[in-house]
């Protein structure tokens, strides 16, 4: 789903700081809480990208999709996220890993690899009672996606889901909105 100039090197590279990064800010920041259950079934299928943290994996990323699905395996998770390069009808850009569950007590902390062996933390800290939305993010809070069933959201849930954001210490000024046709 993202903007390559060479694939393998740059997913490498993501997903070395993605797992590795330390938190910039010097404010001390409680641990970041997960959803006490995730139904890995409910969360398979499609998710529209409403907004995100800006990273510059996404750079100039338009249109942003994630599709999960079992693996083979029917323990993991495939993974292909998709984007449209600068701008809303510009070249598909796909990105295909591998997520696996790290906590089976809730299922809402996994590890997604798009370059074996690094994995980076995802984790889902926020979801719909009916799987219509999703908030997604890591330990440090260093990224940040806003995802949904729809290509949109309604303003009110947004704002609400950004208010919740800024009570769990998230920086709101950063979220960008993504944009879709």
């Amino acid at each position: 789903m993202f903007r390559f100039v060479n694939l393998n090197i740059l997913i490498l590279v993501c997903f070395l700081l993605f797992s590795s990064c330390a938190t910039v800010s010097s404010r001390s920041e409680p641990p970041l809480q997960v959803v006490s259950r995730v139904d890995i079934n409910k969360y398979l299928g499609r998710w529209y990208e409403i907004a995100r943290y800006p990273n510059w994996f996404q750079e100039n990323c338009f249109a942003v999709t994630a599709d999960y699905e079992l693996a083979e395996d029917g323990y993991s998770i495939k993974v292909i996220n998709r984007c449209k390069d600068r701008q809303l009808n510009g070249e598909m850009r796909e990105a295909e890993g591998i997520a696996h569950i790290v906590d089976q007590n809730t299922n809402a902390k996994l590890k997604v690899s798009f370059q074996w062996p690094f994995y980076g933390s995802y984790w889902i800290i926020n979801i719909g009672e009916n799987y219509e939305f999703a908030v997604v993010s890591e330990p440090k809070r260093q990224y940040l996606w806003i995802l949904s069933r729809k290509p949109y959201m309604e303003e009110s849930k947004y704002n609400k889901l950004i208010k919740s954001l800024a009570n769990r210490n998230f920086d709101v000024s950063l979220i960008k909105v993504t944009q879709h046709k």
